[in-house]
């Protein structure tokens, strides 16, 4: 079969960009105050992961979703905004310093009376949360070494039909990767759920609980 693979030049992905929905001013400041903190400011998603974010809690109906790794908020917001009108958002970070930054832009966006932003562990997050199938979309954008055991725990709390996407990026080396790349290996082949991988931004992996 002929290969319709295209290479993501700058100009096809500035074309991309262009094409789906643009940040509004709350996003756009958040993205520029987010770049002030330097070189760290690399783990916000892109514009079109948050796009996307947004299309999927809106497509599942979501109304109850989880997020680990909340970093300076554009995701969480991303997120939130697709929700249902009494949807709830979890949101799970260590870092106060950011968190601050998060809640702010949670206020502006008049998002802040439906995220729960909670400073601790995401597994002991994650174990506290009643056993039962309710959560119709995770994200998880946090240590890759800890994405299995995120995925256990988060598993039997989705609802058939729920959703986790893995923000991914297998290009190099590191001890994050090679987790990252042994928790692929293992989803391809598990049969609780549906995966698709996409390569949108620095990689997303989606699995939908059968």
């Amino acid at each position: 079969m002929q290969s319709k693979f295209t290479a993501l030049t700058p100009t096809l992905y500035d074309y991309l960009v262009a094409h789906n929905p643009p940040p509004d001013p709350v996003l756009r400041d958040l993205a520029a105050e987010t770049a002030a903190l330097g070189p760290i400011s690399m783990m916000q998603i892109a514009v079109e992961q948050g796009a996307l974010l947004t299309f999927l809690a809106r497509l599942l109906g979501a109304r109850r979703a989880v997020e680990i790794g909340t970093f300076t908020g554009y995701s969480a917001i991303s997120i939130a905004r697709g929700l249902v009108p009494d949807g709830r958002l979890l949101c799970c970070d260590l870092s106060e310093e950011w968190a601050a930054i998060a809640r702010r832009y949670f206020a502006r966006a008049g998002l802040a009376e439906r995220i729960t932003l909670r400073i601790a562990p995401a597994i002991e997050t994650l174990r506290a949360l009643p056993r039962t199938p309710e959560i119709d979309l995770v994200f998880i954008d946090a240590d890759k070494t800890g994405y299995r055991a995120y995925y256990e725990e988060l598993l039997p709390r989705l609802r058939p039909g729920g959703v986790i996407g893995f923000d991914t990026d297998p290009s190099d080396t590191s001890d994050d990767t090679v987790a990252l790349r042994a928790l692929n290996d293992f989803l391809v082949r598990d049969e609780r759920v549906d995966l698709v991988m996409l390569p949108v931004a620095d990689g997303l992996t989606l699995v939908r609980k059968r």
